[in-house]
């Protein structure tokens, strides 16, 4: 008799198998590198998650104050603003991208320089309440980099 090793093999692989099944991914994360006194930058990438949810929260130790922003115009003009929640669709990547959907890092409290990692931590709430953390790690670039070339919020209203 010895039940014992199987019990303990098949509780293994069932923990190995939800580490492994990750629900939500963030794909080619990069933060947009800053200039020394700056004081907000933001973090851009493709979330995917495979049952669906939203992101309801965000936080960084770089900055101290972290939420995600959407670029809408109204009118003629461009605006930022925060969202209270990241939707994302069963199975569908979510574009962060300048100029669209991004997790924006405020009252930074250093310099982000190319070569630096910026560590995000997302929380993602999916059916039936139940919240899952992803942590991000993610290469910044230089300022320039990116589809804008600047900070992709100059000139727009908070």
């Amino acid at each position: 008799m010895r039940p014992a090793p199987s019990l303990a093999a098949a509780a293994l692989a069932l923990c190995l198998a939800a580490t492994a099944h990750a629900q939500t991914t963030v794909k080619d994360a990069w933060v947009r590198g800053t200039v020394a006194q700056q004081k907000a930058t933001g973090m851009f990438g493709q979330i995917t998650s495979a049952a669906g949810g939203k992101v309801v929260a965000v936080s960084s130790p770089v900055a101290g104050v972290v939420e995600i922003h959407e670029m809408v115009m109204e009118g003629s003009t461009m605006r930022m603003r925060a969202v209270t929640a990241l939707e994302l669709p069963a199975g569908k990547p979510v574009e962060l991208k300048p100029g669209g959907y991004h997790v924006m890092l405020m009252d930074l409290k250093q310099q982000v320089q190319p070569g630096d990692t910026v560590t995000v931590t997302l929380v993602v709430e999916g059916a039936g309440g139940k919240r899952e953390t992803v942590e991000v790690k993610a290469p910044v670039r230089p300022l320039a980099g990116g589809s804008a070339g600047n900070s992709g919020h100059s000139g727009h209203k908070h």
